[in-house]
Order: C-alpha cells, then structure tokens, then sequence
C-alpha cells in the first residue's frame, strides 16, 4: 500500500481552511447522533516517527466534548503484561457504547517493533495479524467503527523534522532511539510497514493512508475520513452483521438426553479415598504450572442447583490461594454491557502460571441472553464463532482451557429447589428467578445441546459432569483438570 501510495491533491490554502472549519464542525455534530446510538468508536494512528500523530490527535479532539473521549498511548507492553495474551491490554481500553478512543499507535507498533528486533518469527507474525484480523472483525460485527489511519513521510521528511525537535531543548525528549533507528533503516522499515498494512487491509477496518508532509493538510484528510467512516457506521448501525461459518475442529458430543446419571455414583469412602489423592496431586501440579508459567482457565456452567458451588469448591481446596481466583459471573454491569461482550471475560483473564475459575461464562450469550431476549438473534448465533476465536486465542497464548457442564435431571433440580426452599440456611441460594428458569427446562436444554455441539472444539473442550451424585461429580473435575494438566506440564518439558 505505501509502495503505491499516491498523494491527494492538496486544496489551496483559503480552500483548505474553509473544508477544515466545515469538517471540525461536523465532527462535532456527530456528537449527539453518536451518542443516541450508541456507537462505539476507535481511532487508531500508526506511522512513521515524528509524522505528527500526536499534535493531529490533539487538533481533532477539539471538536469533541471531552465527557465522550479518551486518548491512550499504547507503549511496548511491560513484563507485568506480557504475561497475559497480546490481546489482552488492547482489548481492556476498548470504547464504551456512544464514546471515542483515540489511540496514538495501537497494536500495529507492537508488531513491528518485534519483527524488526527478531523477537517475531514469521510463524508468529502471521499468528499476530490473524489475531488482529479476527478481532476487528469481531469487533465491527459488535457494533463497533475502527478508524485506521497510517501517517505517511518521506525519509528525508522525516529526518528533518527529529533534526528539529533535537535542536529544541524542549521537544528533544520526544525523539527516542527507535525514532533514529527508523530512519536509519528507513527502507527496511518501508517493506515491514507496507506488508502490515496490505496483510490487515479489510473492508470492515481499512487504512486510511495519510500524507503527513503538512500538518494542517494532514488533519483535514483525517476528518474527511473520519466523518464519512461515521456518517456510514450510523447509517448501518442497525443493520445485522454476516454470521459466519466455523473453521474450528470440532469434537463429537452427546445430547443432554442421551448422558446417563443414575449409574453415576459413589460411596462416602470411595469418595474420601479419591478427594484426597486428587487434591494432593492437583496441588503439587499447581507449583509446577507456576514454574512453567502455564495458564489455567477452568469454565463452568449448569442447570441451577446442579452442584456447580460445591465443584468449585472442592477444586479450589487444592490450590494456593496465591495463583488463583475464582471469578462468579453475574449480570453485565451497565459499564460492561456498553462494550464488546466478551470485554468483561478479557478484562477476567489469568496471568500465566495462574488459575482463574468461571462460575458461569461467556456462555451466558447463547443461554441466558438467547432466551430471555437480551440480545438479538443475530448476536447469538454469531456469539459461537466468535467465543470460538476468543478460546482459540487463549489456547495459542498457552493456555489450558477446560470446560464443564454441569449435568442433573428435572427430577434432581426439583428436590433441590424443594430443599433449599424449605431450608432456613439454604433460602437465600434460591430465588422467584429460578423457579421461573424451571419453566423453560426444554428451551434451555435445546440451546445448551446447540451450544455444546457448536463449541466442543479440540483445543478448548467441553466436558460434562454427571451431577445427580455430587460427589461422582467433583471426582470426575478433579481427575479431568489433574490428566489436562499433567498433559500440559508433560509438553511444556
């Protein structure tokens, strides 16, 4: 793209001044407009060093109230953070719904710094701009407008300007050793950078090539986008995004109705038997995953009053309680209903050779949402392809992924209801809510089973726990998480 970019034809200076005024004042119209719908936005500024992205950020922020903005810069990550996902510190500065993020430089600067440095084999760039790819397309699926732009400068511009402002005492502290380094190695720098764009280029997030030469003119070709990028995102706000196919592995599984839970059963002493020797080993593996910096996250979800409490429980026994965290899902808060769905999950994760255990999940979308209509059909049946992505994102930082279903019959939930209801000490666990759930049984077991078929996939499976015993089913967790981490130290040797 930067091979064949070809410059806009510049308006002359009074034209030019008029456009600028015109394009500032309908920013600052869409405002109102991009409020009521509540569409979030995010513009992104790359480019070479000492292109002007900054003081261009600075000008263009002025036409918006600053109740409805945010400007982040996106540093190299820290040790802290790279022990999470390469996702993981981009995805938590997502806008909320009706609000902009102007981010001076976003993961692209990452990318690029580490393929330059050799940190980045080719395998693991390619791995890197898949990522990219799928998550701004999630992303603009989700309702949400990605503006893209690349400011674009000449080498002999661009050495120029660090002369400049090395010449200043006061702007020298804005040129860095990466800046000189760029320009010394401009050529090599220009190949890196047109490959990234070209490779992240799509009709859902495009680049924006942007001639830096002129800061004014620069401003007005930003606006110009910027502005039709918003008057197109809230004309198609409503509309529904494309579903897409899976691409994912799948495992085969079986329906609800074919899993058999009354031969699923043991003894008091069988119980006691395994419960201390699976701790005990459970515990000795949780040192070694620290050591191996080995990611755990354990998801669970359940009929109500399936047992899911107590298997946690029981898991959590075994852990130090330094490296891990149990994470109860409730309820979006309105913070996090304003943004991405799976926003609240990122923001959730584990550092490696931690633990984090969901009690109820992400799975929530295409459960509790699908049927009590708090989403739209459209998001729910993108929901598994996406949730898909997000776990195979997990499973490529390294992470072990297990997920549990909690299984018991009608029957079962029955008793349970009747004995917590009829429990001084137990009535708080039960609510009007859950007797409502009761009686849609069969839609959510239809949705469960289509979950479960869609999701099963080989790098994040789902396992399904037989929970009319309670203790049949806290052994079997406990046996599945000891074996997935053993598996997981064993490749890590």
């Amino acid at each position: 793209m930067l091979k064949d970019f070809v410059r806009a034809e510049k308006p002359e200076e009074e034209q030019l001044s008029q456009e600028l005024k015109q394009a500032r004042e309908k920013l600052a119209g869409y405002q109102t407009l991009i409020k009521e719908a509540k569409l979030p936005v995010m513009v992104i500024f790359e480019g070479w060093g000492a292109a002007g992205k900054g003081s261009v950020i600075g000008r263009v922020i002025k036409n918006i109230d600053p109740r409805f903005f945010k400007v982040r810069t996106m540093p190299m990550p820290t040790q802290e953070e790279m022990r999470y996902p390469f996702l993981y510190r981009y995805m938590k500065e997502i806008p909320e719904a009706g609000k902009f993020v102007f981010f001076d430089s976003f993961w692209m600067n990452e990318v690029i710094t580490q393929k330059m440095t050799g940190e980045l084999s080719d395998e693991d760039y390619a791995r890197r701009v898949r990522s990219i790819n799928t998550t701004e397309r999630s992303l603009t699926d989700n309702g949400y407008l990605v503006m893209k732009f690349f400011f674009h400068i000449s080498r002999k511009e661009q050495k120029k300007r660090i002369k400049a402002l090395q010449e200043d005492k006061n702007t020298r502290w804005r040129v860095n050793q990466d800046d000189i380094h760029e320009n010394k190695h401009y050529d090599d720098y220009l190949e890196l950078y047109d490959r990234y764009l070209e490779d992240t280029n799509r009709s859902s997030a495009p680049w924006y090539l942007i001639d830096a030469k002129e800061r004014k003119w620069a401003e007005l070709q930003v606006l110009r986008f910027l502005n039709q990028g918003i008057d197109t995102a809230l004309k198609n706000h409503a509309l529904a995004a494309p579903i897409l196919q899976n691409t994912f592995p799948l495992r085969k599984t079986p329906l609800l109705s074919e899993v058999s839970l009354s031969d699923k059963v043991l003894t008091d002493e069988e119980y006691k038997t395994e419960l201390d020797s699976l701790q005990k080993e459970l515990s000795s593996l949780h040192n070694e995953i620290y050591r191996k910096k080995i990611p755990v996250i354990i998801a669970y979800e359940g009929w109500d009053a399936a047992g899911k409490g107590g298997n946690i429980k029981r898991i959590a026994a075994a852990l130090d309680p330094r490296g891990y965290e149990v994470q109860p899902i409730a309820s979006p808060e309105p913070h996090e209903k304003a943004r991405h769905f799976l926003w609240r999950f990122w923001t959730r994760l584990p550092k490696d050779g931690h633990i984090a255990i969901f009690d109820r999940t992400w799975y929530g979308r295409v459960m509790v949402e699908r049927l009590e209509g708090f989403c739209s059909e459209n998001d729910w049946q993108r929901a598994y392809n996406e949730m898909n992505e997000f776990e195979k994102e997990l499973a490529d930082w390294g992470a072990v992924v297990i997920k549990f279903w909690v299984q018991i019959d009608n029957e079962t939930q029955l008793a349970r209801f009747t004995d917590r209801q009829n429990t001084p000490e137990k009535q708080w666990k039960i609510t009007d809510e859950d007797w409502r759930n009761r009686e849609k049984w069969d839609q959510y077991e239809e949705a469960v089973n289509e979950m479960l078929q869609k999701t099963n996939t080989t790098f994040a499976p789902w396992y399904i726990l037989e929970s009319n015993d309670k203790k049949y089913a806290r052994i079997k967790a406990l046996r599945i998480v000891v074996e997935s981490l053993k598996k997981a130290c064993k490749e890590k040797e």
